[in-house]
């Protein structure tokens, strides 16, 4: 019987590896078409405290071939949370003014993405910065989240909205 199970065991356990193994990297990249590059990447950067890791363009041509655009070359900036190979990206990028999406008042006015969340290390350097560059804290003030965590939220110039949570 003890045989059995410790079978049973690896059995499971060997299925549920090869279930987990469809994906080379852990980390999500997230494609964020903005009306203002450069406004986001201020955003992103002196606000939230994301890094700039890179970037990468896709002509004209290859968009059409892949789908991606009508006729628009793709110029993309990788952001990250921190400047490590296993961090997902937030790879923004502009179409000028062809792209336009009403903002958001509230994350339930819209469908698709509307918000992501960032745990931070300690809340209050990313609400100096908020307050610094006036940005609006949708929440009002810091709520408590638990014991010793505090919930934020804020939008990026395009509506995205933005949960910060963590310790103060």
């Amino acid at each position: 019987m003890k045989k059995s199970l410790f079978s049973l065991s690896l059995i499971l356990l060997a299925c549920f590896s090869m279930a987990q193994s469809n994906f080379s990297k852990s980390a999500i990249g997230i494609g964020v078409v903005v009306e203002d590059l450069e406004k986001s990447i201020d955003f992103y950067t002196n606000v939230i405290g994301m890094v700039k890791t890179g970037g990468f363009s896709v002509s004209q041509e290859k968009c059409t071939e892949l789908g991606l655009t009508d006729s628009y070359q793709l110029d993309v900036t990788i952001m990250k949370l921190e400047d490590t190979e296993e961090a997902s990206e937030w790879k923004l990028m502009s179409l000028g003014t062809k792209a336009r999406h009403p903002k958001q008042k509230f994350m339930s006015d819209d469908t698709g993405m509307q918000y992501i969340t960032l745990m931070v290390k300690h809340l209050q350097p990313v609400l100096d910065r908020i307050e610094k560059h006036n940005v609006k804290v949708l929440s009002g003030k810091p709520s408590q989240n638990g014991e010793n965590s505090f919930f934020v939220l804020v939008q990026d110039p395009d509506g995205t909205f933005i949960e910060l949570i963590g310790p103060m």
